[in-house]
């Protein structure tokens, strides 16, 4: 028995002796609760940028703005046609953009095949990467939330605060109501912009007044969208829209009306009464359609997101308030892309 109980002791001892000898460091206990801490498992914000060819300094520069006005973990999404995808990322990675989180993805215009129908109008809008925004599920799998921006915008706020828009319950979408903020509705009377459903419709059509819609109704713009993915997989929204793309081929429903809407009018009647809406200073629009009609300097510095919406863009001349546009704007190493100035 003795001889037992001595045995006992000496394993004990050895036992306290080889846990101090092997004891984790206080610093090393401390590093691994780091990696378990509220910074390291911050959220992701998933921002959804174009880059189409001939206008990806557009890109760059809306990336530049969001990235350099928030401290939160942003991935970026950048969406382009195979053609495309080597030179933006050729930009990004030779270019202080280099340290941001972003993956290329490459669109296939194939799924819109049959789908477009021809207007000689404004053919820039026929462009497959507008239709982007109707496709995120399909391109952007592993997010509940997604944020999709135009590249024609550059954004001065905190993109944590955009991505922070609440969403109604049974809500795929925010957007931003085109009457929702006084301030503007000077330039778009100015500028002759529709902010109705009546300037993207053609209500002369059956189809269009079969809706029970009323041509009054406020239009919203989908160059900013807080998207919630679940839901837009649960109402189909991808294939009402293609439904309705398919019809206007057919029927000819809003391709020629005022708005010349080709991406828009399909959301208007997909969303319409089942949106959120984004803060208005989160998307002031408008920035495009004059190269004379101009917001104060101090209506714009308070604003957090800004969008050239219109013919008249801030990478090519004549457009307005291209200086906002350019502190953000970096210059393309290959040379490829050359911003258009008077002096130029």
């Amino acid at each position: 028995v003795n001889q037992i109980l001595l045995l006992l002791l000496v394993l004990t001892v050895c036992a306290i002796l080889y846990n101090k000898v092997h004891q984790v460091p206080s610093a090393l206990k401390n590093e691994t609760v780091d990696l378990e801490s509220p910074e390291e498992m911050e959220e992701e914000i998933p921002v959804v940028i174009c880059a189409a060819a001939g206008r990806m300094g557009a890109a760059v520069a809306a990336i530049s703005s969001i990235y350099s006005n928030t401290e939160a973990n942003v991935l970026f999404y950048i969406i382009g046609l195979k053609t495309t995808i080597p030179h933006i990322r050729k930009w990004i990675e030779n270019s202080k953009l280099k340290e941001i989180k972003f993956k290329v993805v490459e669109f296939n215009p194939m799924v819109l095949k049959g789908k477009i129908r021809q207007d000689a109008s404004r053919p820039e809008l026929l462009q497959p990467l507008n239709f982007v925004r109707f496709y995120l599920p399909l391109l952007i799998q592993k997010h509940e939330k997604v944020i999709y921006l135009d590249d024609d915008v550059i954004v001065q706020g905190d993109i944590q605060e955009l991505y922070d828009t609440k969403l109604a319950p049974g809500h795929a979408a925010a957007f931003s109501d085109d009457c929702d903020l006084p301030s503007t509705h000077e330039m778009v009377r100015s500028v002759g912009m529709q902010n109705t459903y009546m300037g993207f419709l053609d209500y002369r059509k059956q189809a269009i007044r079969d809706l029970g819609i009323s041509p009054s109704t406020c239009s919203f713009n989908p160059g900013v969208i807080v998207a919630n993915m679940t839901e837009w997989k649960h109402q189909r929204i991808t294939k009402q829209l293609e439904k309705w793309m398919q019809r206007n081929v057919e029927e000819n429903l809003y391709s020629s009306t005022l708005g010349g809407g080709v991406a828009t009018s399909p959301m208007l009647i997909v969303f319409h009464g089942k949106y959120s809406s984004i803060n208005p200073m989160w998307h002031i629009r408008h920035l495009g359609w004059s190269p004379d009609a101009r917001y104060s300097e101090q209506f714009l510095q308070e604003a957090k997101l800004l969008h050239w919406n219109g013919r008249y863009k801030p990478w090519d001349y004549p457009s307005v308030h291209t200086d906002l546009w350019e502190n953000w704007f970096i210059p393309d190493p290959s040379g490829k892309f050359k911003l258009t100035r008077p002096d130029s």
